[in-house]
């Protein structure tokens, strides 16, 4: 390890504390057991309800207060802080034994710009300048492309190994730039165009929306065929919003490319599309969704949109294996159409779970009504899209407990 400056002394010195107490996480026996379980669980054998946190108001929390003057280093700062706390809350995620850095791309983004007008209040509401206003604008959209930026990617692998490489394994994620939200396509043509307007134009120009959705869909398969060319997708980058770990696929690992997609998790969500009818859904999203989707090993699908009426369209995608249920969702109507054919990815509601007050009571009977409508699927249940505990670092572990008693009384 080397350090050049005598002003990144002290920020050297706590990142490498922190890492070193990651490290105690990732090397517990837990882990393992974890991996384990969740290889069963993910590959429809039958195991106890697993818990993952995906948020827990971290702004919050007086643990994410970082201390390093450097930006580059803050963020990884915040990664071990962020990790060291989630394991506090003892749920069934894994931590695994590596930091990752992303590379630099050279391309992202559909070539239009687009502002947000913010409110005054912190942590508040935007609104979307949209860069779709008019149908001609959409002329000028740009086919993304995979590109990496190689020499700012190795300055900044090199520095965080010379930081870190004797103590951890730095992975650098070469991946596409278009995955998750910058895939989905719903997300970008929301961001684009506006829910409002892209909601219209399935009336009033249909052909323009089928050839600009299309547009899209070709350009992130693109990115996609592009990085699997150049051996750029690794086991880093499975993508499923829970723990990827499944026994018809490899387990995620550092610095492992030159996978091909069949090996992965795919993700995509249609959040944008929830009040849209399941057979727009379909003509408009899911048939330029599935191109993509069809390359990946596994799917995964859907956030925080009710998906009811949607799960028999959603078996046109032929590799899927995770729905979520979001709390708007029928939990009980979702149970009896995805039955043991796929993962059951229960999201209750964060405000009822922690959001305002703790209530035990209130949690119980809220988990104990739909996981005995769930009681025959093989269920997973996620924390997500917390943006409050009311500064109550205690109230997610709390919720992990009482979720576990709930599922004890549940599961027996």
């Amino acid at each position: 390890m080397t350090t050049t400056t005598t002003e990144n002394v002290h920020d050297v010195a706590l990142l490498r504390d922190l890492a070193r107490r990651y490290l105690e996480v990732c090397a517990d026996p837990v882990q393992d057991q974890r991996r384990a379980l969740w290889r069963q669980h993910n590959s429809l054998v039958r195991t106890r309800p697993l818990i993952y946190v995906r948020a827990y108001a971290w702004e919050e929390m007086p643990d994410s207060r970082c201390q390093c003057a450097d930006p580059f280093l803050r963020r990884y700062e915040d990664f071990f802080r962020r990790q060291l706390f989630w394991a506090s809350m003892e749920d069934d995620s894994i931590f695994e034994p590596w930091v990752t850095l992303p590379a630099t791309y050279v391309c992202s983004g559909w070539g239009l710009s687009s502002g947000r007008h913010y409110s005054e209040e912190a942590r508040g509401s935007y609104k979307n300048e949209y860069a779709i206003t008019e149908l001609a604008d959409a002329e000028r959209m740009r086919a993304p492309w995979h590109e990496i930026d190689e020499r700012a990617t190795a300055q900044n692998a090199e520095r965080l190994n010379d930081l870190l490489g004797d103590l951890i394994s730095v992975n650098v994620d070469r991946g596409p730039a278009y995955r998750m939200w910058t895939a989905d396509l719903s997300t970008d043509l929301g961001h684009l165009r506006g829910i409002e307007n892209f909601m219209l134009d399935m009336l009033d120009n249909p052909e323009w929306l089928h050839h600009l959705v299309k547009f899209m869909s070709d350009g992130v398969l693109r990115t996609h065929e592009q990085a699997e060319a150049a051996g750029d997708w690794g086991l880093c980058a499975h993508q499923n919003q829970a723990m990827p770990y499944a026994l018809e696929l490899p387990d995620p690992a550092a610095n492992v490319n030159g996978v091909q997609r069949s090996l992965l998790w795919g993700y995509m969500a249609a959040q944008e599309f929830v009040a849209v009818s399941p057979a727009m859904h379909d003509e408009f999203l899911l048939q330029y969704q599935l191109p993509i989707l069809s390359r990946f090993g596994l799917v995964a699908y859907g956030c925080c949109e009710d998906l009811t009426l949607k799960i028999d369209m959603l078996r046109k995608i032929p590799n899927l294996r995770r729905i979520a249920v979001a709390f708007s969702a029928d939990a009980a109507r979702c149970a009896e159409q995805i039955g043991q054919d796929y993962v059951f990815s229960y999201r209750p509601s964060p405000a009822d779970m922690v959001g305002y007050g703790w209530d035990p009571e209130r949690v119980h009977t809220i988990l104990t009504r739909d996981l005995r409508a769930c009681r025959d699927c093989h269920v997973d249940i996620t924390l997500k899209d917390v943006e409050t505990v009311q500064g109550d670092r205690q109230r997610v572990r709390n919720w992990v407990i009482a979720t576990r008693r709930a599922i004890d009384k549940v599961w027996g």
